[in-house]
């Protein structure tokens, strides 16, 4: 838990320094724009991996308590992950659109 902390607290020390380049205007913001949107992107995909981990250590844990339930948690733990990527996507999406590429 501490080091996610970590990660979390850098990652919104690069987005804060970032910040000002976004609210410039003409060329300077175009030249920066790729810059948060590649920041953006790494948090996206560092939270739904932290996640993604998260969700499969519970499941894991919860059918090696339980084996029987094992069927039962299969569907609702794929639709979490499917959730948990789908947001990484949107984020992708997002990131293209802030560099120019959509």
């Amino acid at each position: 838990m501490r080091l996610i902390s970590s990660v979390l607290l850098v990652a919104f020390g690069l987005l804060v320094m970032v910040e000002p380049a976004i609210a410039a205007e003409g060329a300077a913001m175009a030249e920066h724009a790729g810059w948060a949107a590649i920041i953006g992107m790494a948090v996206a995909a560092v939270g739904g991996a932290v996640s993604q981990s998260k969700a499969i250590s519970v499941a894991l844990e919860s059918i090696a308590r339980n084996p029987g339930a094992a069927g039962q948690m299969f569907l609702p733990w794929l639709l979490a992950l499917v959730f948990i990527e789908s947001l990484v996507i949107y984020a992708l999406v997002i990131a293209l659109k802030l560099v120019g590429l959509i």
